[in-house]
């Protein structure tokens, strides 16, 4: 009896070591994970077995059961975090769970492209598959005042309230959350220009200087001209001239705004006119970027009241100081067009 029960307790212990020697061995043994990876997406609130299950399903491991126990005896499975995780050849059961306790998780992009208008920006939020779509504002209709009030703006219009940047976020991040970081770098950029700004600005707070910065924004490309063009338009305000802008007038139009710009949309009335109404107009007209808002606080100084296309197709312009060398300049700019469509 006593050899028999001797026996068996050997044969207890080999299983009890072949096992530990078998889970060892799983443990340090990749997991079936394709060539091309593996994405693994864990909502908040999920549970370990259940990832294990899916894991198992999807032909990465075929024993669930060992790795939920795994990850709850060590303690792991409680410090998981939700979020998608790229999961690469080469994961053991052991450096999995490392992977998805460290949070290392997949981000998407969102850009906000410099001088997009509010409605570019809902239609490239609206276009983004990981984000929630929580907001109610809808690119038809006065969509900026919609937007400012729906996300409690200080300010009437949310046309210019964003910062144009890159911006990283997990899957599930709701529009809300992206424009309110954006709105927050935005602010964040305009009171630093504000408190470094040239003194002698005919400015009276930062949102007249983001203002100001939108202008900028839409009539260059260049970033060589944005001080340049930032001077132009404050002497302009400093001796009660006109802004005589282009792209005011055509934010003024909205949809109706066709792509050609006529002297009667010049000549036709409206708050963003600014060739019919003095100063600046009433909200921003784009996104400027950061570069346009620390233009506009520290434009150029000179003489220059004017300001043309150059005709030279990189997108620059000819500044004059007179009325008389800015009508030679748009004569010398017409015949350059003139003589490119001869040709």
């Amino acid at each position: 009896m006593r050899r028999r029960n001797l026996i068996a307790l050997f044969i207890a212990a080999g299983l009890v070591a072949g096992s530990a020697l078998w889970v060892r061995n799983y443990l340090a043994t990749p997991l079936t994970i394709p060539a091309q990876g593996y994405r693994l997406e864990i909502t908040p609130g999920t549970a370990w077995s259940t990832v294990a299950r899916r894991l198992s399903d999807d032909g990465i491991t075929a024993f669930a059961p060992v790795l939920t126990a795994f990850g709850q005896l060590t303690g792991q499975s409680g410090r998981i975090q939700a979020g998608e995780y790229d999961l690469l050849p080469g994961l053991t059961p052991g450096t999995l769970l490392q992977e998805l306790v460290s949070g290392r998780i997949v981000l998407h992009k969102l850009t906000l492209v410099e001088g997009w208008s509010v409605r570019d920006m809902l239609r490239a939020i609206r276009a983004e598959p990981a984000l929630q779509k929580t907001l109610q504002a809808s690119p038809a209709g006065d969509v900026a005042a919609a937007l400012a009030h729906e996300l409690g703006l200080p300010w009437q219009s949310a046309e210019g309230a964003f910062l144009p940047e890159t911006y990283l976020f997990a899957r599930g991040t709701t529009d809300r959350e992206i424009l309110s970081r954006a709105h927050k770098a935005l602010n964040d950029r305009l009171n630093q220009a504000w408190a470094t700004r040239r003194p002698d600005l005919p400015l009276a707070n930062p949102y007249e200087l983001l203002i100001l910065a939108s202008i900028v924004e839409r009539e260059t490309a260049l970033a060589s001209e944005r001080p340049l063009i930032a001077g132009v338009f404050i002497r302009r305000l400093q001796r009660g001239m006109r802004l005589q802008t282009d792209p005011t007038v055509i934010y003024g139009l909205g949809p109706r705004f066709d792509g050609n710009l006529t002297r009667v949309d010049l000549e036709t009335d409206s708050p963003w006119n600014t060739y019919t109404r003095d100063g600046l107009p009433p909200t921003p007209i784009a996104a400027p970027s950061g570069a346009s808002i620390d233009a506009a606080s520290r434009p150029v100084d000179g003489k220059t009241l004017y300001f043309v296309a150059s005709g030279n197709g990189d997108g620059s312009h000819r500044f004059t100081a007179t009325l008389k060398e800015h009508e030679a300049a748009v004569r010398d700019y017409l015949a350059t067009l003139n003589r490119r469509n001869g040709n």
